[in-house]
């Protein structure tokens, strides 16, 4: 059982990364592989026309998968880690794990996590991967995992379940979700670091550390005294959306891409 302790102290004064370190945080990709490319392209030319810190960092926030049209060709591209060559040749790269890849693999596991999943983007994976489903969503769950199971390729299905829930520069910390207020970070729930929403957007509880999540959709970056929340709805508004973060200096590239007709008529997301 985790042990709760008081919320930490603010930071002493305005956050910073290590220096020499420069760090490129992304937001929900969710299946637009297109608008990874576009803003992977984006952000080659910024590190290009700056002096090349000592550690360059890419940071992806979780929710590769899901509503979008490509989820296989946004997992293969961060599987390949960085470029072998140009301004990001011999960068950093951690992926971090969201929700929609923790319920991906609970449904490989246990079919009846899919209709949860498949309400929320689910069954655009599957089709990423294993081509058209015939019978759509009537098929059985225990159907459609058959299906994905057999057309996951090996070394997506590691990838995916070695993602880790955390990662921390400096007086950073990059999560997919948030962080349970009252909680120590080294005693997270890692369910929450992936799942949390209301508790950790509403609150101005200080966590030693500034939060830099994704998860909850805003139109822009959301900037706060404790976190920052840079999920623009990539899959649904063509915006897809990085925090730059140096020494203390922050600053944001973004897409401007074109939104698939596959999802416009997304609603609001349920998870």
């Amino acid at each position: 059982m985790r042990e709760s302790s008081p919320p930490s102290r603010p930071l002493p004064g305005a956050p910073a990364v290590p220096a020499g370190c420069r760090v490129y945080a992304v937001g929900d990709i969710h299946g637009r592989a297109d608008l990874l490319d576009d803003l992977l392209t984006i952000i080659a030319e910024d590190a290009g026309v700056r002096p090349r810190p000592a550690r360059p960092m890419l940071v992806f926030l979780g929710d590769y998968i899901d509503r979008g049209p490509d989820s296989a060709g946004v997992v293969a591209r961060l599987l390949a880690g960085p470029p072998k060559a140009g301004p990001l040749a011999g960068s950093g790269w951690m992926a971090l794990r969201g929700n929609h890849e923790d319920t991906m693999l609970r449904f490989l596991d246990d079919p009846s996590a899919g209709p949860a999943w498949f309400r929320n983007g689910g069954l655009e994976t599957i089709r990423s991967y294993a081509g058209p489903l015939p019978d759509g969503a009537g098929m059985a769950p225990a159907a459609l995992r058959d299906r994905l199971d057999a057309a996951l390729p090996e070394d997506h299905r590691r990838f995916l379940a070695q993602l880790p829930v955390a990662h921390a520069e400096g007086d950073y910390l990059f999560v997919h979700a948030g962080l349970r207020p009252g909680v120590a970070i080294a005693d997270q729930d890692p369910a929450d670091l992936m799942w949390i929403r209301d508790d950790f957007i509403h609150s101005a509880a200080q966590f030693g550390k500034m939060v830099v999540h994704g998860h909850t959709i805003a139109p822009v970056p959301e900037i706060r005294a404790n976190r920052i929340g840079i999920d623009t709805g990539a899959y649904r508004t063509g915006r897809l959306t990085a925090l730059v973060l140096e020494g203390t200096d922050r600053r944001f590239l973004a897409t401007a891409g074109e939104v698939p007709a596959s999802c416009r008529d997304w609603p609001a997301p349920l998870v």
